[in-house]
């Protein structure tokens, strides 16, 4: 059982403050998780996600646009068309769905991690195979090697015990306003 008084804030069992959690001004103490930021590692690993996304995106429109200006040239497509819109309405999905648990990612639900593993690890494994098919071409793209350490390390941060911590604490209730 923690002991506190109002004017010193939450202690440890010493009876000393704790000084990761100041006193609030009105008095109360504030949980630990309602005055906890993220991690510097967590935010890169946002910030990849983020990018991810954004080209994930783009992909779905470039597959789309070269389909059709193959098709207005009269060459051989790159997909049968109807297979192109599924790609772009997979890439697009895939996309919105990072973003969504970027955006989520302050609220600390634990569903928010495990998406944005499996979301980069999809990445990642896609990387990888886009480098080892440079590498079997002859022409290794050390670009796309680049890309994979990047997810790699950020699939490394997630799967961690700072994202576990940070995803694992519920984040502080929502205030409404009175009026």
């Amino acid at each position: 059982m923690q002991n506190f008084s109002p004017q010193q804030g939450p202690s440890d069992p010493s009876g000393l403050p704790d000084p990761s959690c100041p006193p609030d001004p009105s008095g109360l103490p504030e949980p630990p998780e309602a005055v906890a930021r993220i991690s510097g590692a967590l935010v890169f690993v946002l910030v990849v996600v983020a990018v991810h996304a954004v080209g994930t995106a783009l992909g779905g429109w470039v597959v789309l646009d070269e389909n059709y200006s193959k098709q207005e040239h009269g060459q051989d497509l790159i997909l049968p068309m109807d297979m192109a819109w599924f790609v772009a309405l997979l890439c697009w999905g895939l996309a919105a769905l990072q973003a969504v648990c970027v955006a989520l990612a302050g609220r600390r639900r634990p569903w928010t991690r495990a998406v944005l593993a499996a979301g980069l690890a999809l990445v990642a494994c896609s990387t990888l195979i886009g480098f080892l098919g440079s590498l079997l071409s002859g022409a290794p793209s050390l670009p796309v090697l680049l890309v994979f350490g990047i997810d790699a390390a950020a699939l490394w941060v997630l799967l961690g015990g700072t994202a576990q911590r940070w995803f694992s604490v519920r984040g502080p209730a929502p205030t409404t306003p009175r009026g």
